[in-house]
């Protein structure tokens, strides 16, 4: 995750949220509202046994940025749990960075949609993807 100190325009509590996936496969945010959310990834670590990058990663990319975003709109009395995701993988790339820039579809009290356009460091696209969220009650059940 990239530190705090790097990006002073993003809240302390989403730029020191982390998680093992993310970490492994070296998820830097770089900019977040609940209408758009900018993230990247290293190609190195994220590729499939040819060298490519991974399609896989890009769903990982995907429902981060989709996730975080419905998050922060979700707060503070809901949270985001991803319900689905569809990818269609344009292109591939082999060294670098990937970055994606999801944004929001639909912004609703109990559903967050976003469309991730997801690209390369020539701002090729890559990717095209899209995200649903369904935004549910921190409340705990008994």
């Amino acid at each position: 995750m990239t530190p705090i100190d790097d990006r002073h325009d993003i809240p302390a509590e989403y730029a020191e949220m982390s998680g093992a996936l993310n970490s492994k496969m070296g998820f830097e945010l770089l900019a977040i509202t609940p209408e758009r959310v900018v993230g990247r990834m290293p190609v190195a670590g994220n590729t499939q046994p040819y060298g490519l990058w991974h399609g896989g990663a890009s769903c990982v990319l995907a429902e981060t940025l989709a996730s975080m975003g419905s998050h922060m709109h979700a707060q503070p009395d809901r949270i985001a749990v991803g319900v689905e995701i569809n990818a269609t993988h344009h292109r591939s790339v082999t060294a670098g960075w990937v970055t994606g820039t999801a944004t929001a579809l639909h912004l609703g009290r109990s559903v967050a949609s976003y469309d991730i356009m997801i690209t390369d460091d020539a701002d090729r696209r890559l990717c095209t993807a899209r995200v649903t969220c369904q935004l549910v009650s921190t409340r705990i059940q008994s």
